[in-house]
């Protein structure tokens, strides 16, 4: 009788341990969205301001000729 019970108290706080590790990727996994995302609107504002500097050094450019 105790070989059953210590296998289900086992296999019990196996489940327990990989729903922890699960609930520890899951927010991890957001903060990483997050980041992603923040580095995305980072690169796009970057690009748009690459975009205009290029713009108004054509527009010198054409002004000088």
């Amino acid at each position: 009788m105790l070989w059953p019970m210590l296998a289900i108290a086992l296999g019990f706080l196996g489940i327990a341990v990989l729903g922890t590790l699960a609930i520890r990727v899951f927010f991890e996994v957001r903060r990483l969205g997050r980041q992603v995302s923040e580095t995305a609107g980072k690169i796009n504002r970057a690009a748009e301001d690459l975009e205009r500097a290029a713009t108004d050094m054509a527009r010198t450019g054409e002004a000088l000729r």
